[in-house]
């Protein structure tokens, strides 16, 4: 029984030396990230919590503490996050772990708002070489960086209300875009926006992968009822 016991407080103190060392990484490569997704202020630290007696996990508990605001002291990722914010967390480790993480499909419902979203449908589409990624968002800057495109219609048919899917592509889906940004789909400059952002997604985002980067977004509603487009 002593040599198990010693074996296993051995086996936890080179576990707890290697979780140090590649806690201290990880936390640096996601901090390196926070300013292109909007959170040029924030700090990422990873706590080893010792536990009374090493188990079969090891010695500690692991918990991931940020501060993502000026002046807050960095508290548990699950305290201190809004929705949007857990998710462009979430976006940066998984852009860093991609390779090693074999979950396959990746959902982001609003992940970010305002100028930075080209740089976060930049980082999704980065992350889509390894995983297939939904995004649903408003935002054409993030639409134009997806692989696919789907608008989804909401309607009535017989009285019954309907969710309809459609994939757009080429003329389409410009005007898609060109819609979501907000303007008229018709003109020639919403147009021309529209074919700009699309034409730069994969200049700027793209790296070569198996798999898919899927965006859906959900727009203002049109006549005969609402519209929600959504890219992949």
């Amino acid at each position: 029984m002593n040599v198990a016991v010693a074996s296993l407080a051995a086996a936890a103190t080179a576990l707890t030396k290697k979780r140090r060392a590649a806690g201290k990484a990880l936390a640096a490569d996601v901090e390196a990230m926070f300013p292109e997704l909007g959170m040029p202020d924030g700090r990422m630290l990873v706590e080893l919590s010792p536990r009374a007696e090493p188990a079969a996990t090891g010695a500690e508990d692991v918990e991931f503490r940020v501060a993502l605001n000026v002046g807050h002291d960095a508290r548990a990722l699950s305290r201190v996050a809004s929705g949007g914010e857990l998710a462009r967390v979430m976006l940066a480790l998984k852009a860093i772990l991609a390779r090693l993480d074999q979950v396959p499909t990746l959902i982001f419902d609003e992940v970010i708002g305002g100028k930075v979203g080209l740089m976060v449908g930049d980082a999704m589409r980065r992350v889509a070489s390894h995983h297939q990624v939904f995004a649903i968002s408003h935002l054409p800057q993030i639409a134009a960086r997806a692989h696919h495109h789907i608008v989804v219609s909401k309607g009535a048919r017989g009285g019954v209300t309907t969710a309809d899917i459609a994939v757009v592509e080429g003329d389409a889906r410009v005007l898609e875009v060109a819609r979501m940004l907000g303007g008229d789909a018709d003109s020639s400059v919403s147009r021309e926006h529209a074919k700009e952002l699309l034409a730069t997604a994969s200049v700027s985002g793209d790296r070569t992968g198996a798999r898919t980067s899927e965006a859906e977004s959900d727009p203002a509603p049109r006549r005969g009822g609402s519209r929600p487009s959504r890219s992949r």
